[in-house]
């Protein structure tokens, strides 16, 4: 790389980074190592999110994340986990008929057992 390439990459950079040929040049070459790898975390940081929040969609109804899946998968149904986390957020009605597909169809998926209510000085008594 030249000395304008890396003077162009280094804009933003704090003190003699940013105007320091050797100094920038390194620090250039670092932070493009660090572009490399964070691409590859991003995308692994994302599977992650739309992992947990699939999770906590589906025990709202009384499914752990596992038995989703599986549930899923034997059904055939091949929606990727970006579009289920969306599903999970924004479409609840849509995904609990997804949590219903998936229970049946995966005999450990037990039914949801409902929360009782909780009144006012009745816990206390």
């Amino acid at each position: 790389m030249n000395k304008k390439e890396v003077f162009k990459l280094a804009k933003g950079f704090r003190g003699r980074a940013k105007n320091c040929i050797r100094i920038a040049r390194e620090r250039v070459e670092k932070a493009l190592q660090y572009s490399y790898r964070d691409r590859r975390n991003k995308k692994r940081d994302m599977r992650s999110l739309w992992i947990e929040r699939i999770n906590a969609g589906s025990r709202l109804h009384g499914v752990n994340y596992g038995n989703f899946m599986h549930g899923l998968m034997k059904e055939n149904i091949q929606l990727n986990r970006k579009v289920l986390s969306e599903l999970s957020m924004h479409e609840p009605y849509s995904f609990k008929a997804l949590v219903d597909v998936s229970r049946a169809a995966f005999p450990g998926n037990k039914k949801a057992l409902p929360t009782p209510k909780k009144e006012g000085l009745q816990m206390l008594v």
